[in-house]
């Protein structure tokens, strides 16, 4: 018998753990450990950005910056990571529909570790919204609504 995936944070299987419940990989993976989560509730995980990321080659060669929009992404992987631990929608995949009230407070730097924190604030059928932010040392870097649909 196949042992159940835990949702909650054990350490070192975290890589594991995301890509059991996420179907994103690499190079579309944005989330290096899971800090916690409350099955459907919420969840916080962070990112370490690589120094030596594709993107900072164009965005931008003479002083690199993670791209906001990534730092979105980053932020739906998270509130995909609190919904679809719930045993009920597991195997589903949470599509990103769209993203309200953004508000980028500082550029994010390669080296840096970005945390997460996202609440699902409502679901209704298979439509839910999420309220999230990034955090670089503690500082708001990022903010947002997201919209998501799971599938069917």
């Amino acid at each position: 018998m196949k042992k159940p995936l835990e949702c909650r944070n054990n350490g070192s299987e975290d890589l594991r753990r995301i890509t059991a419940i996420l179907p994103h990989r690499e190079p579309f993976l944005f989330l290096s450990r899971i800090i916690s989560v409350q099955n459907g509730q919420s969840a916080t995980a962070e990112y370490d950005v690589p120094q030596d990321h594709v993107f900072f080659e164009g965005h931008f060669p003479q002083e690199p910056v993670f791209p906001g929009v990534i730092i979105l992404e980053m932020m739906a992987q998270t509130g995909a990571l609190a919904v679809l631990c719930d045993s009920g929608r597991r195997g589903q995949v949470a599509y990103l529909a769209a993203i309200e009230s953004a508000r980028f407070r500082r550029p994010v730097r390669p080296g840096e570790t970005v945390r997460a924190e996202v609440e699902i604030e409502s679901m209704r059928m298979k439509i839910g919204r999420a309220k999230g932010a990034a955090y670089v040392n503690g500082q708001e870097v990022a903010s947002a609504h997201v919209i998501f649909a799971l599938s069917v």
